[in-house]
């Protein structure tokens, strides 16, 4: 092993011994014909394969396998838009008449979504049911905070304040949610 270190010509942008499928892999990578970088715009050296500049990756160039690997990959796409758009057609709509919009065609689902809807299925009085909206809106918060990634101590415990923090906001949501809602003897 080491009569072949010694043997072999050392450059300085080149490790002392190559394989062959390393050396396939250099060449085709620096055969590119992208001569400047995307980056930048600052020209290659010859025979590199980052910017000296910005330490951009050359772009490889794209063989003809690449190309028809990405059309049959658009062709897919195409049909897959295609069968979204007739479903999307297959849903049953009602015309709903606005007056500053005119005739609009929305699902018909859409009408269990309404504000008044929703407020006489659960029966709340309009600021509780605001203040029960607001205060799932903060438990979603505090789930969503769950799904930062945290790198170190200082991270975790940033995150699980925020997480208090948006709990906290969730019951004195519902709190005042109960402390709007009108009895029924009222």
């Amino acid at each position: 092993m080491a009569e072949a270190a010694q043997s072999t010509q050392q450059e300085f942008w080149r490790p002392p011994s190559h394989s062959m499928e390393e050396l396939a892999v250099q060449e085709s990578s620096v055969s590119s014909p992208v001569v400047a970088c995307a980056n930048c715009g600052t020209e290659f050296l010859l025979g590199s394969k980052f910017c000296h500049t910005c330490g951009g990756r050359r772009q490889a160039a794209v063989s003809s396998a690449t190309q028809a690997d990405a059309a049959v990959i658009a062709k897919i796409w195409e049909r897959g838009i295609h069968q979204m758009q007739s479903a999307f057609n297959r849903i049953p709509f009602k015309k709903l008449r606005l007056p500053e919009l005119g005739t609009m065609k929305v699902p018909t689902w859409l009408h269990y979504l309404h504000f008044h809807e929703i407020k006489s299925r659960v029966g709340l009085s309009t600021g509780s049911l605001i203040a029960f909206v607001i205060g799932l809106a903060c438990v979603a918060g505090a789930l969503l905070v769950g799904l930062l990634t945290a790198r170190t101590l200082v991270d975790w415990q940033a995150i699980q304040i925020y997480r208090v923090e948006w709990l906290l906001a969730a019951t004195a949501s519902f709190v005042l949610g109960i402390l709007l809602k009108k009895n029924e003897s009222d």
